[in-house]
């Protein structure tokens, strides 16, 4: 009888959990540019994150600084990530020139064999043209989602300020006209 329980207790524990994962990577029905839930973060300092992008060069957050930096922490296999990447590439192009830039840290556990691939092969239709991803990628960790205090899905994204503060918290995708807000509100 208590094997059966068991048995019953764990099937029911499975059962929540694949409800829960498939919840936290489902595809957002409302269009990218604006559909995730965004929180304050204003005044908290970004930390300081060292990682390698796919050419095996170390970045640091710091070395961003005076520039809007927005991280976006993502997965190949996650299709909501997939879907917002257009976006992020359109934002990179409008506001390079003013100053900001998208970092994405790949959390893919099989690394750089897994992601230079992708990155490399996927095209994405931006205003009518197929593109490549064309802001930086870094291959991320669990200690550098730590640092920002831990992510519970993807994409999960954080908006620095030229100063090197946290200004806002993403899940899922971000609102465009935020970071429009913070970039044009920095330039002044």
């Amino acid at each position: 009888m208590k094997k059966i329980a068991i048995i019953l207790i764990t099937v029911g524990v499975m059962i929540g959990l694949m409800f829960y994962a498939d919840r936290v990577t489902r595809r957002p029905k409302q269009s990218v540019g604006g559909g995730g839930m965004a929180m304050s973060a204003e005044g908290k300092p970004a930390p300081e994150l060292r990682l390698k992008d796919l050419d095996g060069k170390e970045i640091s957050l710091s070395d961003l600084k005076g520039k809007v930096v927005f991280v976006n922490f993502w997965a190949t296999w996650c299709g909501p990530c997939q879907d917002e990447i257009p976006s992020l590439i359109d934002m990179q192009n409008q506001y390079a020139s003013k100053g900001f830039t998208v970092v994405g840290i790949a959390m893919d556990e099989e690394g750089k064999s897994v992601v230079a691939p992708f990155v490399a092969k996927e095209l994405y239709e931006v205003k009518g043209q197929k593109v490549h991803i064309n802001y930086p990628i870094l291959l991320g960790s669990d200690e550098a989602s730590d640092k920002f205090g831990g992510i519970l899905g993807y994409p999960t994204s954080f908006l620095i300020s030229r100063t090197g503060k946290q200004l806002m918290k993403f899940q899922g995708s971000p609102d465009r006209d935020v970071i429009t807000q913070a970039i044009e509100s920095s330039n002044n």
